[in-house]
């Protein structure tokens, strides 16, 4: 049984250690999605190794799975900080399918926040901005992918030549009582084999142009422990909202967190409903 039990371990093993490699290839990323699933199931194997074979190797590969995986699961319950005299984002990827979206509407007026971000804005989704019109007076969508575009909502006025469009970006930058802010729309392609490392390539240098302060929110396609997420906080000068929260059902069933909002001072998010959509919105209050 011990060989059997060791032979499962290799394989979940490397792939959990694989998630530590984004910065070296794309593919180090797309084990890091899995991390917490493949950590649970590495401690199940350890513990049935140290049952079985009571062993010192068996005892410190429990200990390095746990190190690997904590750090991750903490995020669901740390990393929230206060978002003094900031701004409220709401974080929305639409579904580009038609529905009845009259409560996500609602929902959106009744938190009434400063901005709003969307992902997935397809020809029916448009009746959703158009819906937002006078609360949001300022707006900007840009083509995306045959999903749909990307879009930002403002309550507050654009400042000059403060509208711009890149791969999988709608950027505002609005005049507000505390001065210019840009706000980001992003929607990032799923990971390797897809095309996120390709397209982060093409939009990191953008948003390192943006000049002044910058508030981020999206869907990437990516979870917060991953080098993509830590390349745009460095990108922007921002830190991901916090805690975690597990906006996508992975095959229906695995809540993982790939919609995101970033500021410079952090902020604390709330998690809304699905309102026909597929995804999870999130609300920030975010700092600068």
């Amino acid at each position: 049984m011990k060989t059997t039990i060791w032979g499962l371990c290799v394989p979940v093993f490397f792939a959990l250690a694989a998630g530590f490699m984004g910065a070296l290839h794309p593919v180090g990323d797309s084990f890091a999605v899995f991390r917490l699933p493949l950590a649970a199931i590495a401690v199940v194997l350890c513990l049935i190794l140290l049952r079985v074979s009571k062993g010192g190797v068996a005892a410190v590969s429990l200990a390095v799975v746990a190190f690997a995986g904590l750090p991750a699961a903490l995020k669901y319950v740390t990393g929230a900080q206060a978002a003094s005299a900031g701004f409220v984002v709401y974080q929305k990827n639409l579904l580009f399918m038609e529905m009845d979206r009259s409560d996500l509407i609602a929902d959106i007026l009744s938190v009434g926040p400063d901005f709003v971000t969307f992902q997935e804005v397809s020809v029916p989704n448009l009746k959703i901005m158009e819906a937002l019109q006078d609360a949001y007076p300022f707006q900007k969508h840009c083509y995306f992918a045959a999903v749909g575009s990307v879009a930002v909502l403002s309550k507050y006025p654009v400042a000059q030549d403060g509208k711009l469009c890149a791969p999988g970006i709608t950027a505002l930058q609005t005049e507000t009582p505390n001065g210019p802010v840009w706000i980001v729309a992003m929607h990032l392609h799923w990971p390797w084999p897809h095309e996120q490392a390709d397209q982060l390539r093409d939009t990191l240098p953008v948003l390192k142009g943006l000049k002044g302060p910058v508030i981020v929110a999206g869907d990437l396609n990516m979870v917060p422990w991953s080098h993509t997420v830590d390349q745009i906080e460095k990108a922007t000068g921002t830190q991901r909202v916090g805690p975690v929260h597990g906006s996508y059902d992975l095959l229906g069933v695995l809540p993982i967190p790939i919609d995101h909002v970033f500021a410079p001072g952090g902020g604390q998010a709330e998690l809304r409903g699905k309102m026909g959509s597929d995804h999870r919105g999130l609300v920030a209050r975010v700092g600068l």
